[in-house]
């Protein structure tokens, strides 16, 4: 989320996501690929490969052909339910979470669980509150408060049948918070992953609001971060061992919105596939597979042109998927995040008086004239999911996208 970044100007805020513009460099050529034309054409689909490389290159083709009926299509040494031949269809896993701190930050983790396994107990629900300072905390109760629901059960014990789930590490925009893409972390675990996201300190929306309030400047540090969340998933260090060995190291991707996407630009040599979102592109890594690119044709805050400009000097195999109408929060649940009474974050903050949230306006891209968050959710759901599926899980994603440059919402899907 790029909301109230009035501290730093516009211009700042630009260059603080890492969306200056292309730097005029040829993309370089990926060392793998599983998408896309060999001559480096460009195309509006896929090749559908049933084979794909891991992290470290060799070949995982898919152990089987099929996904309905028995184990699903997977990598050799992993086993997965089912799962929907529509990309944008929750998969067949309930989902777990836990709240863990690593290395100082507080992290959020959603994983997969057996069905069934959730019964008589209730959903989670996030409290928004928890993210502003502790001094403006207590200006919004209960009744006013825009509780985030959570398709997600507390503490339960992951899938042990299946496995073991890749890992997706989520990376949040300013002024956000972990569960800012709820909706499509949620997606992501009932599909057979573990999806790991942190707040980010200097990032996340406390820590702007507090700096404008007089609480003074916090330090932000996104590659210590991601370097603390990638020790874990490693299993460096023990907070993850809830998951035993049900958790692939081997097999890795990453996520970020907006100054998040801008900060897994850079982390090919850790992540398979990475997707940025309304931030730019990526740069080559040893262990890059495929980058898809995402944004938001309306995007008042980090231009579309931006996105194309990032698609192009993103190494290939490579996709850009354009959301006809999208605004730069369409990759989150920002907008949708509202009361009894209709009224959303923003709206809410202003009308209690927390502090800060007068300056916030003129980057709080939520509007009716924007593509509604459902169908650009479903958009983003069916593109991550099957960037995701190809590289982690092995799977033939056949004509995904190809497909989904014909959905109502889709400006434009390119590929190389």
């Amino acid at each position: 989320m790029t909301t109230m970044r009035w501290i730093v100007g516009v211009s700042t805020l630009l260059a603080m996501l890492g969306c200056g513009g292309d730097d005029g460099g040829a993309p370089a050529a990926a060392t793998s690929s599983s998408a896309g034309s060999s001559s480096g054409d460009e195309t509006t689909g896929t090749t559908g490969s049933s084979s794909s490389a891991d992290s470290s290159g060799a070949d995982t083709t898919a152990a089987s052909s099929e996904s309905t009926g028995g184990d699903a299509q997977s990598c050799p040494g992993t086993s997965l339910r089912p799962l929907p031949a529509a990309f944008d269809e929750r998969g067949p896993w309930t989902v777990g979470a836990r709240t863990l701190a690593i290395a100082g930050l507080t992290v959020e983790v959603w994983y997969p669980v057996a069905p069934g396994d959730e019964a008589g107990l209730d959903p989670i629900r996030y409290d928004i509150r928890e993210h502003l300072p502790r001094s403006e905390q207590g200006k919004i109760d209960d009744a006013t408060n825009p509780w985030q629901d959570c398709d997600c059960y507390r503490d339960l014990e992951p899938d042990a049948a299946y496995g073991p789930y890749p890992v997706v590490v989520f990376v949040h925009g300013t002024a956000s918070f972990r569960t800012q893409s709820l909706p499509q972390m949620i997606h992501w675990a009932s599909r057979g992953y573990v999806v790991v996201a942190a707040d980010h300190p200097g990032l996340q929306l406390r820590d702007l609001l507090a700096q404008v309030c007089g609480g003074g400047t916090v330090g932000q540090d996104l590659t210590a971060d991601l370097d603390a969340l990638l020790a874990a998933i490693r299993g460096e260090t023990d907070e993850l061992a809830f998951l035993g060995d049900r958790l692939d190291a081997t097999r890795i991707g990453m996520a970020g919105h907006s100054a998040g996407g801008g900060a897994i630009a850079n982390r090919g040599d850790d992540a398979a596939v990475l997707i940025p979102m309304a931030a730019g592109g990526t740069m080559p890594g040893t262990a890059l597979v495929s980058t898809l690119v995402l944004g938001g044709t309306a995007d008042s805050i980090v231009a579309y042109d931006q996105q194309l400009a990032g698609y192009a000097s993103s190494p290939a195999p490579k996709r850009l998927v354009g959301l006809d109408g999208a605004g730069h929060l369409a990759f989150s649940e920002i907008c949708s995040l509202r009361n009894d009474d209709g009224l959303n974050l923003l709206e809410i903050a202003e009308a209690n008086g927390v502090c800060g949230a007068q300056f916030a306006g003129f980057l709080f891209q939520c509007s009716d004239t924007l593509l509604a968050d459902t169908e650009a959710w479903a958009i983003v759901d069916a593109a991550t999911a099957a960037a995701l599926d190809e590289t982690l899980q092995c799977r033939d994603i056949g004509a995904a996208f190809d497909e989904l440059a014909g959905v109502a919402g889709v400006a434009e899907v390119r590929e190389q």
